[in-house]
């Protein structure tokens, strides 16, 4: 592969600033191969960056040549005025200029949680996202009616245009899925619902809690399964604790032999609107007095 074209690969070009650091003189190098691989002079670049500078009638859109030698030849970093301009030249995505320099615009949305405004508003920081990683091929044993790991089930990531989800590979967290058939914590996670999971606050807290709402969520795994839900652990045991408002009644297990606390639910993405819950005839085959578990197994997701 000549020289030029290993420099300027897509694979290359997205994984350049993949540590956070920056190399600004190995940008200059693939900006002086994309100038020569256009045949392009540095008087030529000079003569179109002074008519983008006419038309937007401001000076700093100008390369003079020893400005762009410079940048080409000793690491120095071009204004965003040059840059848009050799972006415009270079008939080059001015993102991918960015990314060169340690500016991925892709990160954006891992990078808002650093702040929380206090007012509600209307962001449009993401609008102008390309790409995110996130899962493109699961484990085939995925089952989506049952509640999941989905972390695990990811067999491989990608990049693809989802920027809310930016924050996926981050190794602090893993991801869940709420079965079709789990209610446990029903109508705050409906079922279909993907949970995202901090891997640190994997101990439960105990202290008085205001509403439902401030109450922490724990994924749990069992041997019967994974489910998310309250707790609550006690001499040795743990409490899994559902919804009141669920059907689902509470179980309770030997801690840690029988249950280990995956991590707390920090957020959740849920589906609104065009859902109902829905139940199958009874088989008659259950206790009259197992209602909740009766409900619970019966029970079914329909989106409409």
């Amino acid at each position: 592969m000549p020289e030029h074209h290993a420099l300027l690969g897509r694979e290359d070009r997205c994984g350049l600033q993949s540590a956070g650091t920056t190399n600004p003189a190995l940008a200059g190098k693939k900006l002086r191969m994309l100038r020569e691989e256009l045949g392009l002079t540095m008087r030529d670049v000079e003569s179109a960056s002074q008519q983008i500078a006419r038309r937007h009638q401001n000076d700093q859109f100008c390369i003079a040549p020893s400005r762009l030698s410079d940048i080409e030849t000793k690491g120095v970093v071009p204004s965003f005025y040059r840059l848009y301009s050799l972006a415009t030249i270079y008939r080059w995505d001015l993102r991918e200029l960015l990314v060169w320099y340690g500016v991925d615009l892709n990160l954006v949305a891992a990078d808002m949680h650093f702040i929380s405004p206090p007012k509600s508003h209307v962001s449009e920081a993401l609008a102008g996202l390309s790409a995110v990683r996130m899962p493109v091929r699961l484990d085939p044993a995925f089952d989506p009616r049952q509640t999941a790991n989905f972390g695990r089930m990811v067999e491989a990531w990608g990049l693809v245009p989802l920027a809310h989800l930016a924050q996926l590979a981050s190794c602090q967290y893993t991801y869940g899925y709420i079965g079709g058939e789990d209610f446990t914590m029903y109508p705050i996670l409906l079922p279909g619902s993907f949970i995202q999971v901090d891997k640190s606050k994997n101990t439960v807290e105990e202290k008085p809690w205001r509403s439902d709402y401030e109450r922490p969520i724990y994924l749990v795994w069992t041997r019967q399964g994974l489910v998310a839900c309250w707790c609550t652990v006690k001499s040795g045991e743990i409490v899994l604790t559902p919804h009141p408002l669920s059907s689902v009644a509470p179980r309770t297990l030997r801690y840690p032999q029988e249950a280990e606390v995956i991590g707390q639910v920090v957020g959740a993405a849920v589906r609104l609107g065009g859902w109902r819950r829905t139940f199958e005839p009874s088989s008659g085959l259950e206790d009259a007095d197992d209602t909740g578990a009766r409900d619970v197994r019966k029970a079914r997701v329909s989106f409409h």
